[in-house]
This record gives structure tokens, C-alpha cells and sequence, in this order.
């Protein structure tokens, strides 16, 4: 009876031998491993497992000193990808040790995109606070400029209220950018290859001596949205991973387009069934470690010229088809994926 539950839980769990052999293991312990107990049993564990910490250290002490021990958010290297996991061994006696492993990566990224969704909130409610506190002023000097306009015969003091006018509009379209799209956003069927298509053509007009690569799954079903928003943020995080990789001076260039299908995903608190990913992949510089934290902040830019809205308003407009945008980068290679939900919605 005891092991028909242990079969049934969710946590891995092993038994090792005095000699950290593996002897036996559960159906959840083996999904984690991505390995069956026929072809393991009787290997020494830290041969099917590697750690960055050492857990056959860990093993051995527990074993010596008869004395469990625990590991938070230790990372375990399995057939070359690196996981990260709590476990606990205990000895059960001095020929037997039972590891428990709880993976943590699910969870550390569902308390990142949670954390993302409500910064992205808190984003939107500051943006709108200081939009309508920017724009009833600004509509003032207009309107005051204009008005002295029409008193001033002097040409060239005219051309200084045509500064003001233009101005203030420069500055309002500013606002509404921090915004985001300024109209309802609409839910019809859309092929997201087909957004990736017009975003690839754009690109390839604006920057051609950048290979654009491309690595879809032919497979995605429809999504439902809104295609001149999905363009816009695709088009929006792609030309920022372009004009990082120009500025460089990167020798060889070099965008991927990547769709693929993620099943029974979480963004933030809500499970899907079936979600798109579009990862933008590029060999550029990486994004400096400063700006990682506030990277889809509006006004945020790494570059020098750049407004530092991009980023926002894609972030804003996943948000609106319920997704989210994450990102990975280090030097060579920086990841964006656009993850948004496959099902209908209920509006």
C-alpha cells in the first residue's frame, strides 16, 4: 500500500543503497530524471545526476553522520539542462537513504510572471495618474499660444508660438505612447505566422544585412487577437534586438523567429491548456544587468537614442490577449518570448 502512494505523489522520490546506488523510484521521480528505473537501477546516482552544489557530498554526510539534510533551490544538472529543485535525504538506516526532490523551476517562474503582472499593473495605473495630470496642462499652453498667436503681427514671433504648439503635440503623443494602443483591442482568429511573415518582411527592408532566421511550428492553431497590435509588439521587440546587435557592431548578425506549442502552461495564476510561444532569439550583446529588472518599464532604454517605450507597449499589448512577455539574456544570446493563451476567450 505504501508504495502504491508513493507512486501517486508528486514529488520524486528515491531510495539509494549504503552506496548511493539507485534501488528504486517513483513514476514522478523518473519524469524529473527523464529516465526509467530499468535502465538506472543499481547506478550510482550521481552518475545519472549531476549538481552544482555536489549532492553526492551531501549524500555521503547525511550517510555517515546518520543525520537528514535539506537543500533549497539547489541546481541539478540532468541530461545537460540544468534544473532547479529542493530535496531532502534522510537515512533510513546505514544501507539506505530516501532523497525526496521537489522541482522549484515551475514554481520560481510562476512568482517571476506574477511579480511581472503586477508591476506591469502598477505600471498602467501610474502611466494614466501622470497622463491626465500631464495633458490638461499641456492643452492649456496650447490653447494659450494659439490664442496669442492671432495678437502677434511679427512673423518671426509667430514662428515662436508654432514652436509651442508643436511641442506640446510632440509631448501629448509622447503620453499616449506610454499608454499603449488607444483603441479596444480585438479578439478575431489570427495566424501567428503570418504576424511573424510581415514582421520579417519589415525588417528585412529596414536592416538587410541581418540574417533572419526562421523555425516555425506549422502545427499552432489559430490565436485569437488583435494582428495590427500583435504585429506592432512583435515588430517592437525585433527591431529592439536588431538595432542592439547594429549598434554593437556584431560581425555576423543573426534573428530567429521561433514558434512552439506549450502545453498545460502557467502565466502568472492561470493555468492554459494550450499556449503560443514566440521566441525572438538574437547573438547580440546582452542586456546589461541594470536594466534587466526594469526592462519593460516605459521611458527604461539601453541605448542612447532609444524612448524606451518599445518594450512597454509590447508588454501592454500581451497583457491585453492575456499573455506576457519574459525574457533571457546573456552575451551572445537574448531570448524574448511572446507567450500567449491558444483558448477562446470568454469575454
Amino acid at each position: 500500500m505504501y508504495q502504491r502512494l508513493m507512486e501517486h505523489l508528486t514529488t520524486a522520490v528515491l531510495l539509494l543503497d549504503g552506496q548511493l546506488r539507485l534501488c528504486w523510484m517513483n513514476p514522478s521521480a523518473e519524469a524529473l530524471l527523464a529516465v526509467s528505473l530499468s535502465r538506472v537501477e543499481g547506478i550510482e546516482f550521481t552518475s545519472v545526476v549531476g549538481s552544482e552544489e555536489g549532492i553526492g557530498e551531501v549524500l555521503g554526510k547525511a550517510r555517515n553522520e546518520f543525520h537528514p539534510f535539506t537543500q533549497r533551490e539547489a541546481r541539478l544538472v540532468v541530461g545537460g539542462e540544468v534544473l532547479t529543485v529542493d530535496y531532502t535525504v534522510t537515512p533510513l538506516s546505514a544501507d539506505e537513504l530516501l532523497l525526496e526532490i521537489e522541482p522549484r523551476d515551475r514554481l520560481m517562474r510562476i512568482s517571476r510572471e506574477e511579480a511581472l503582472l503586477s508591476r506591469q499593473e502598477t505600471i498602467k495605473v501610474l502611466a494614466r495618474g501622470l497622463a491626465h495630470e500631464v495633458k490638461n496642462p499641456l492643452g492649456g499652453i496650447r490653447g494659450a499660444a494659439q490664442l496669442l498667436e492671432r495678437d502677434l503681427d511679427d512673423p518671426g514671433l509667430r514662428e515662436f508660438t508654432h514652436i509651442i504648439v508643436e511641442e506640446v503635440d510632440r509631448l501629448r503623443d509622447l503620453v499616449d505612447s506610454m499608454l499603449g494602443p488607444n483603441r479596444l483591442t480585438r479578439h478575431e482568429p489570427l495566424n501567428i505566422h503570418k504576424v511573424l511573415e510581415r514582421v520579417r518582411s519589415l525588417l528585412a527592408v529596414e536592416q538587410p544585412g541581418v540574417e533572419i532566421e526562421r523555425d516555425y511550428d506549422p502545427s499552432l492553431p489559430d490565436l485569437a487577437g488583435d494582428e495590427a497590435q500583435m504585429i506592432q509588439a512583435t515588430l517592437n521587440v525585433a527591431r529592439n534586438a536588431v538595432e542592439a546587435m547594429t549598434e554593437a557592431g556584431i560581425p555576423e548578425p543573426r534573428l530567429v523567429l521561433r514558434t512552439r506549442a506549450r502545453r498545460q502552461f502557467t502565466l502568472g495564476a492561470e493555468r492554459h491548456r494550450l499556449v503560443c510561444e514566440v521566441a525572438i532569439i538574437d547573438n547580440g550583446p546582452g542586456i546589461p544587468e541594470a536594466l534587466r529588472e526594469t526592462l519593460f518599464y516605459p521611458m527604461v532604454s539601453g541605448r542612447a537614442d532609444g524612448s524606451g517605450l518599445g518594450l512597454s507597449i509590447a508588454q501592454s499589448i500581451l497583457h491585453q490577449h492575456q499573455g506576457l512577455i519574459e525574457c533571457d539574456s546573456s552575451p551572445g544570446h537574448t531570448e524574448f518570448r511572446l507567450l500567449i493563451p491558444l483558448e477562446k476567450r470568454h469575454d
